[in-house]
């Protein structure tokens, strides 16, 4: 009996937790949606904007760029999204005090696996899975499944699989 109570208050501390750090990463944003989870350590900017059901596992944004994640948005542990580079073409080299942003948009049902680099200037496509380790440095089309250094598409989902589900409101 004393080790269900134990687990059952581990379990509340747990969602307690979890529950605290959701609702401060929706007081920092701009702009969410329904159904937002964040189940591990996340850092955004004023710029972020979630769709519906986005579950974060680990998440940094730096930068000053917008980023937007569509609904069904899913992360792995250590994502991170760069939205600003440093001018180098300004007035000192190797680049000035100032900076470039470029935003960065993640459409529906994305899933990045576990540390992902995102730079600015990308969209990442519908239904777009990103491997784990991967940096996506350019557009990654819907529906590709993309890893590498720099991501590149090396597979695409089952189109008439993944409308299905879609019709069918199969979202986890």
């Amino acid at each position: 009996m004393l080790r269900k109570i134990v687990h059952w208050l581990k379990q509340k501390k747990y969602y307690l937790k979890r529950s605290i750090q959701t609702a401060k990463a929706l007081h920092t944003v701009k702009k969410h949606g329904v159904e937002t989870h964040v189940n591990a350590k996340c850092l955004f900017t004023r710029q972020c904007e979630f769709g519906n059901n986005c579950n974060f596992n680990g998440m940094t944004v730096r930068g000053w760029g917008h980023v937007f994640f569509g609904d069904n948005f899913h992360s792995g542990q250590d994502c991170l999204i760069i939205t600003h580079v440093h001018n180098y073409k300004g007035d000192a080299i190797p680049y000035d005090n100032t900076y470039i942003h470029k935003d960065v948009k993640i459409e529906d049902n994305v899933w990045l696996g576990d540390r992902v680099i995102v730079l600015g200037g990308v969209t990442i496509g519908e239904g777009a899975i990103i491997q784990a380790g991967s940096v996506v440095v350019k557009d990654i089309p819907p529906l590709a499944i993309a890893g590498g250094h720099p991501a590149v598409p090396f597979k695409y989902r089952d189109k008439e699989h993944y409308y299905r589900l879609k019709e069918l409101g199969q979202f986890n």
